[in-house]
């Protein structure tokens, strides 16, 4: 019997490449996003959620209880980027982005775990990403929020394993998608102290993601994941250097790792 996924985001970038690459796979997948063009996608069914309406949540999984009688696997990939510097980015700005990266994603979470614990059985992904291993400039706030992310998964791997339920997970580094298009940037102020330092690595930072590497090599990653019997709690998809540079930050002394970030960003 073919797995019933759902996954979160899946109408472009990262989600869309996983959803389809599943179905490839011969599973059954639903995917949302917040206006979905069509019913089907390249084999995807598609339905309407956003995370920060528990409303859309709630019926989208519904939905697919009502369609399959089960949900397999949760793919919270689902997420908004942000950049500025913490001092002049709007605190509603802040909210927000917390909305949708943290607080959507448990939202989704608390909508499946019923129907897993009722079968005994389900996988939940969260997408992280390297970054929340690290306070990085001009991107604190996603770093905090995918940061966040990775701790209340810990926690809810614990809560959830008395009911045959795993939860991971699955931290990305820079893949070529269009991400930074979707970003909320924070203006380059003619006023700002930091008006040159971030501009210029607002530069740096859409050059990485367009030399970031394929997205189905994600997909891969995932794939992979669901078919595991015991899926760790923390896996990392990313070119070497970004995986390396979180076993630095636990190797090194913290100036020492401070000064490798300042020295990447120009600061």
């Amino acid at each position: 019997m073919s797995k019933v996924i759902l996954i979160t985001g899946a109408s472009s970038g990262i989600g869309k490449s996983i959803a389809e690459y599943l179905f490839q796979k011969g599973m059954n997948v639903y995917g949302t996003s917040r206006n979905p063009i069509s019913e089907e996608v390249n084999g995807v069914k598609m339905l309407a959620l956003d995370v920060t309406n528990v409303a859309s949540i709630e019926k989208a999984v519904a939905t697919v209880i009502s369609n399959e009688h089960r949900i397999d696997v949760l793919i919270n990939n689902a997420g908004m980027g942000i950049t500025g510097p913490v001092e002049d980015t709007p605190t509603d700005e802040m909210r927000a982005v917390f909305d949708t990266n943290f607080f959507g994603t448990i939202d989704v979470m608390k909508a499946v775990l019923p129907q897993m614990r009722t079968q005994q059985k389900g996988l939940i992904i969260n997408i992280t990403s390297i970054a929340g291993y690290m306070g990085l400039p001009f991107r604190g706030l996603y770093s905090a929020t995918k940061g966040a992310l990775e701790l209340i998964t810990e926690a809810t791997r614990m809560e959830v394993k008395q009911f045959g339920i795993d939860v991971t997970n699955v931290a990305p580094g820079d893949f070529a998608t269009n991400i930074a298009a979707g970003r909320y940037h924070t203006p380059v102020y003619e006023d700002s102290a930091y008006k040159e330092k971030y501009a210029e690595n607002l530069a740096l930072m859409d050059a990485d993601v367009d030399g970031g590497m394929a997205p189905e090599e994600m997909a891969k990653a995932i794939h992979r994941i669901i078919l595991t019997t015991k899926p760790k709690i923390h896996y990392k998809v990313g070119a070497f250097m970004q995986k390396f540079s979180i076993v630095l930050k636990r190797l090194l002394p913290d100036k020492l790792y401070e000064k490798l970030l300042m020295n990447h960003y120009k600061l």
